[in-house]
């Protein structure tokens, strides 16, 4: 599936990936290929994004996600 992490300054990562961890406002949960269509809510706390390349990490603020189609868009405030 393909991820892009956004904030207002800029592009944090754009990508394929396996799989993306994300601190949901309700505690957190993992996208992965195929996952239903989804909007939610995000709290401060860690992405935890897995790749071919290995395991990344980004730090957030809060934020939104969406998930559809095997596409990703996380839309974060910096921390």
């Amino acid at each position: 599936m393909y991820l892009d992490i956004i904030t207002p300054e800029k592009k944090l990562f754009s990508g394929e990936v396996n799989s993306v961890k994300v601190p949901g406002t309700d505690g957190e949960f993992q996208v992965l290929k195929n996952h239903a269509p989804i909007i939610s809510t995000l709290q401060k706390g860690t992405v935890k994004v897995k790749s071919a390349e290995g395991l990344k990490t980004f730090t957030i603020g809060g934020g939104v996600i969406e998930v559809l189609k095997n596409k990703v868009i996380l839309l974060a405030e910096v921390v």
